[in-house]
């Protein structure tokens, strides 16, 4: 008899698997919507996925009164330029010190300490800091995410870095490589294809800094909205802007991972077998 753990489910079986826990939830959300709804027509806490469909419509497409501008498509602008911002440059900063780290041991003895020291901080921790040092504005916020997410992809890459084979430096260096040339085309192109994947995982802690910074100081954003209607418990904004945050984060994800699989079509190979 063949083992559970050797059982795999087939195409059209993985598809439905992958689609049940979804299904599930909207079944308990709209049984538990139509309960309080039954008790109480007017109940704003749960309202029926009619509601939110034709809510979620209503932001997307009629303009606000007060400014003439489509909310939702406002709000997503501005969080997109700043998750953005935010993601890229610790994306940056993460393979730069990566990099170094990994490969240099003075460098490692310098600086992965402190690496390691910063990455301890709770990012919210900091953000009156960093709104007394670089104002209320966009920078700020950006940082913040640049801050969260940053030392984790650093200490990632540094890992990956250290985990190379050893045999291909030795090889490089008999071939007369200098240090720079080993960093550069050595360990480098071995560690992009790292870099995207921590990054697409570094996506969830970049979407709640962003919403931390944009609840606080913000006057559009899509946490700011969010955290603006939620004193009037008005959950037919919060409940479709939470669901289009969720729909963004997939779609990102989604497209990071076509990316290195497009570009890196060895190490995609390489992460399915192991």
């Amino acid at each position: 008899m063949k083992r559970l753990i050797n059982r795999h489910p087939g195409r059209v079986g993985g598809v439905a698997l992958a689609m049940l826990p979804f299904v599930l939830a909207l079944v308990a959300y709209t049984i538990a919507s139509s309960q309080r709804l039954a008790e109480n027509p007017n109940d704003p806490v749960l309202p029926s996925l009619i509601t939110l469909t034709e809510s979620f419509l209503r932001l997307a497409t009629e303009q606000s009164r007060r400014t003439g501008e489509v909310l939702l498509w406002l709000d997503t602008g501005a969080s997109l330029t700043r998750l953005g911002l935010g993601v890229a440059l610790a994306a940056a900063t993460g393979l730069l010190v990566g990099v170094l780290n990994g490969s240099l041991p003075y460098a490692r003895r310098t600086f992965a300490p402190f690496v390691t020291a910063v990455a301890m901080i709770p990012p919210l921790a900091v953000l009156p800091i960093l709104f007394i040092a670089f104002g209320v504005g966009e920078l700020a916020k950006v940082m913040l995410i640049v801050f969260g997410i940053a030392p984790f992809i650093m200490r990632d890459l540094q890992q990956r870095v250290e985990e190379l084979p050893r045999e291909q430096l030795i090889k490089a260096q008999t071939l007369g490589a200098s240090t720079w040339q080993i960093v550069l085309r050595v360990v480098l192109p071995q560690t992009l294809p790292r870099l995207i994947d921590a990054t697409r995982l570094s996506l969830g802690a970049a979407w709640l800094f962003l919403i931390a910074s944009e609840a606080i100081a913000a006057t559009e954003g899509l946490g700011y909205r969010i955290f603006l209607v939620r004193r009037y418990l008005d959950m037919e904004t919060i409940l479709p802007y939470v669901a289009w945050i969720t729909l963004l984060a997939f779609l990102i994800d989604l497209t990071l991972r076509g990316v290195n699989r497009w570009l890196f079509p060895w190490y995609a190979g390489r992460s399915a077998r192991s």
